[in-house]
């Protein structure tokens, strides 16, 4: 209102003052009086400029804007490269029977930890630890045979061919009886390594064999690592022993770990490589199968210059721009377009190559609402 009133007042003084001295302008052009037309056009251009500066003034008081702005510090910048995977173990295993034959004894139910080597069950060794004792009993008497013939052949008594004989009919029944108790070993089922019973497939008095159904599931809960899969341009970017973190999503929980093997093959489906990373398990909350989000740590700048990701605008050329604030006095300034370069983003914050430094005030509030040169507040 006050620019439309001011704009009125203007006008209707210039037009009164041209009516009243209408006159006397044509009468200065008739006779050609230079001076005078001068000094009436020196008037006029003075009015316009008191006009112009009062609307100068009446559009900067309406072009401000209230904002938020925060001053740019260097700062260290970590890009993540973010990718999914599964959490396992190398020991998670069905143990199979290796020998057929009826299951006389189960000594474990599920739930129960064990240590590797225990005895967990039995299998009916169908008459073999009989037949173990009587080539045992076959063998004592060929080793004393062996013995009395040796003697004897010592003495040069009695042929060499009985002497080898009987060396031959001890060796082979010693070769029998470790034969016998390979087999008999089968029999005992052990545990691989230490764990806990996670299943049980069957019960005693059933009739087992290697198969797929196996006897039980055993996990070790200790030894946890997460696989994936990661592009093929991260070659020499992850390292053994890289540092990760490890969000579990069932869990809310994220845990650090490092990398502790890079594939060397490269799949030529999808372009990518495997790894595994290692995770603790101090809780013994992590399972086998369980969805896991990577965070790898693949750029590092120690002195970065950062803004937030969402005060970052594009022209209409596509260069990329941030406002900064200019002519700071107290909490007031005049917003500056300033062209940046952008480099990496990660956690909602950009990294900026050029067109910002150290100290610079940016708006980070209020961006869509204000443009070049106008006033702001803070």
């Amino acid at each position: 209102m006050r620019k439309i009133f001011l704009l009125s007042v203007l006008s209707f003084a210039i037009y009164s003052c041209g009516k009243k001295e209408g006159d006397s302008i044509d009468s200065l052009i008739e006779s050609k009086n230079i001076a005078a037309l001068n000094a009436k056009k020196s008037a006029l251009q003075s009015e316009i400029l008191k006009i112009e500066e009062a609307l100068a003034k009446l559009d900067t008081k309406q072009e401000e804007a209230l904002v938020s702005v925060i001053t740019l510090k260097d700062t260290i910048f970590n890009h993540y490269l973010d990718i999914q995977g599964n959490v396992d173990t190398n020991e998670n295993i069905i143990v199979q029977p290796e020998f057929s034959g009826t299951l006389t004894s189960l000594l474990v139910k599920a739930g129960q930890k064990v240590s590797k080597g225990q005895i967990l069950g039995r299998v009916d060794d169908a008459g073999m630890s009989q037949q173990l004792a009587q080539i045992q009993t076959q063998y004592e008497l060929a080793k004393t045979t062996y013995e009395r013939q040796k003697n004897l052949w010592n003495q040069k008594i009695g042929s060499e061919i009985q002497y080898l004989q009987a060396q031959t009919q001890m060796t082979s029944l010693e070769k029998s009886i470790a034969q016998m108790k390979a087999q008999l070993a089968k029999t005992i089922i052990r545990a691989p390594f230490s764990g806990t019973i996670d299943e049980v497939f069957v019960e005693k008095g059933e009739v087992v064999a290697p198969g797929p159904q196996g006897l039980l599931r055993i996990v070790n809960l200790g030894n946890m690592f997460v696989s994936t899969s990661v592009p093929e341009s991260y070659i020499g970017k992850l390292k053994i022993g890289t540092e990760v973190d490890v969000f579990l999503t069932s869990l809310g929980k994220t845990y650090k770990g490092k990398v502790r093997q890079v594939g060397n093959f490269i799949n030529p489906n999808n372009r990518s490589f495997g790894i595994e990373v290692s995770i603790p398990n101090p809780e013994n909350l992590l399972r086998p199968n369980q969805v896991a989000k990577l965070k790898i740590i693949d750029y590092i700048n120690k002195n970065a210059t950062v803004v937030p990701s969402n005060v970052i605008q594009e022209d209409g050329q596509g260069k990329h721009f941030v406002y900064v604030v200019e002519n700071i006095n107290g909490k007031t300034g005049v917003a500056s377009k300033s062209i940046v370069t952008l480099g990496k983003s990660s956690d909602n914050v950009t990294e900026i190559l050029s067109g910002l430094s150290e100290e610079d005030v940016i708006v980070t509030e209020g961006v869509n609402t204000i443009s070049e040169g106008m006033k702001l507040n803070f």
